[in-house]
């Protein structure tokens, strides 16, 4: 039965049309894949010098355990955003006498040969041959490779249910970041060292391998409990039930002065409020306003003025960012029947332009306080606030015309790619590398002074020629109103 399944998904892969039309990007995927396996072994065959050299007077081996936390910590975050269980087409086998038990089974045993759990293997193997050679017992290092391969099945089942969790919530990512948190800051400030723990607990596992009996136990519970949840889902009815939502009005109506956009901004407001995806904006914005404690705490940057623009870029323009990009694929599940509508394509890109240059503002007051770190920071924070209302503003409803990608809104936000094309990455140059050449040039060639005026002069040229600029974006939005309106129809 197993070879059927292999059998189906082998053609379901190749003779899908994401296959025929997305050659260039399983290519890339492939030149990434061997990029950070080549990573991997160089860091699995370097690591002992490495650690011989930072920590001349302490054993590698313990240091090496010492840091198994973090890495617990990094590996569970980018399986969170990034690896999904592995699915199948269920629904036709349900019809048939093939049993749940199997089908289960085998979507967790397709999970368990992820790139995300051989790619821990091209530095785990060659650190414990080097291990070897250096002296260290076989019995050790060979004990201690395959603890920490059972650790990387454990993290991806983990993951899973964590997954499960946070479907069920609002929140999503924030209670597992909230979680990873609190232990990172109860073992950085030492209030209990998690890493001492884990560290010796492996180093116990490593000297008496009868111990690795316990982590065997820990999979085994977990691969238990996500076989439980997925079979108590296998049904062909399952996906009948119907979803009782319950809908949040909100007082709107300060948004009848801005004339007759107001339905626009409206719609734009309920979608933003209502989705998923939309809705992790509200995190995703915390995330991009608290971006500068990163850099500008940091003595390095101190000096690096040049960087100031692009912070400030980031930080008043994150929903600029997020949101613009991705215009009027946000609309795409009913955008045949708003342009079926009589209504002014000028007046819905202006609402979407009003919604943006309203985040920047606020954005820009939120920021305020990074004025702490010198006076500096807050003038480049507003000449960025200035260039992103004049000039990226009007580059990303631009760069819309060119979207062709459907957006599903009931999927979270970060790190989802649906709907991302060539425009979206193209489009962050003028948007983030721009004005920091610009400010980096001007500095460089005149003073601080000169590359803020520059990009102030810039964004107020943009307000200037704000109704030239709308015509033709909308021009270039009426000439691909078809082309979109095809391409948001396909499911593919």
């Amino acid at each position: 039965m197993i070879k059927h399944f292999l059998n189906l998904e082998w053609k379901q892969y190749f003779r899908s049309s994401y296959w025929q039309k997305s050659m260039v990007i399983n290519i890339l995927m492939v030149f990434f894949a061997l990029y950070f396996i080549a990573i991997f072994l160089g860091l699995g065959f370097g690591l002992l010098f490495i650690l011989k050299k930072a920590y001349p007077d302490q054993d590698p081996f313990v240091v090496a355990n010492g840091f198994i936390f973090y890495w617990i910590i990094a590996d569970l975050l980018i399986r969170f955003f990034f690896q999904k269980l592995p699915v199948m087409s269920v629904k036709p086998l349900l019809t048939l006498p093939i049993k749940r038990s199997t089908i289960v089974n085998y979507v967790l045993g397709k999970s368990a040969i992820s790139f995300f759990n051989f790619l821990p293997l091209f530095a785990i193997i060659p650190f414990s041959i080097m291990l070897i050679g250096d002296g260290f017992s076989s019995t050790l290092a060979v004990t201690w490779m395959f603890t920490m391969f059972i650790l990387v099945l454990i993290i991806n089942f983990l993951n899973f249910i964590i997954e499960a969790f946070s479907a069920k919530t609002e929140l999503s990512a924030l209670p597992l970041i909230a979680i990873l948190g609190v232990l990172y800051a109860l073992n950085h400030f030492e209030i209990f060292s998690i890493a001492t723990l884990i560290g010796d607990a492996f180093i116990s596992i490593a000297n008496n391998p009868f111990f690795i009996l316990i982590p065997i136990a820990i999979l085994a519970a977990l691969y238990i409990y996500n076989f439980k949840i997925l079979k108590d889902k296998l049904f062909l009815d399952s996906s009948l039930k119907s979803k009782v939502t319950e809908v949040k009005a909100a007082d709107l109506s300060w948004t009848k002065r801005f004339g007759d956009i107001a339905p626009f901004l409206q719609l734009d407001l309920k979608l933003i409020w209502r989705n998923k995806r939309t809705r992790s904006f509200v995190f995703i914005m915390i995330i991009g306003l608290l971006y500068g404690l990163f850099i500008y705490p940091q003595p390095q940057f101190a000096d690096m003025v040049w960087l100031f623009p692009f912070v400030g870029i980031f930080v008043t323009g994150i929903f600029l960012i997020n949101f613009g990009q991705f215009i009027p694929a946000w609309d795409s599940g009913y955008y045949k029947l708003l342009m079926s509508q009589n209504i002014k394509y000028e007046q819905y890109l202006r609402s979407k332009f009003i919604l943006m240059i309203m985040s920047v503002v606020i954005m820009f007051l939120l920021s305020i306080p990074y004025v702490y770190f010198g006076w500096k920071i807050l003038i480049a924070h507003f000449a960025a606030a200035i260039y992103n209302i004049g000039v990226n503003s009007h580059v990303i409803l631009y760069g819309g015309s060119f979207n062709r990608k459907k957006i599903d809104l009931s999927q979270r936000a970060a790190f989802n790619y649906q709907g991302t094309g060539a425009v979206q990455w193209l489009i962050g140059l003028p948007l983030m590398i721009l004005p920091m050449l610009i400010f980096a040039l001007m500095n460089w060639l005149v003073g601080f002074e000169a590359g803020v005026a520059t990009l102030i002069i810039l964004g107020i040229l943009g307000v200037i020629f704000h109704k030239k600029l709308m015509n033709l974006i909308t021009k270039r939005y009426l000439v691909s109103k078809y082309k979109m309106i095809d391409a948001f129809s396909q499911n593919n």
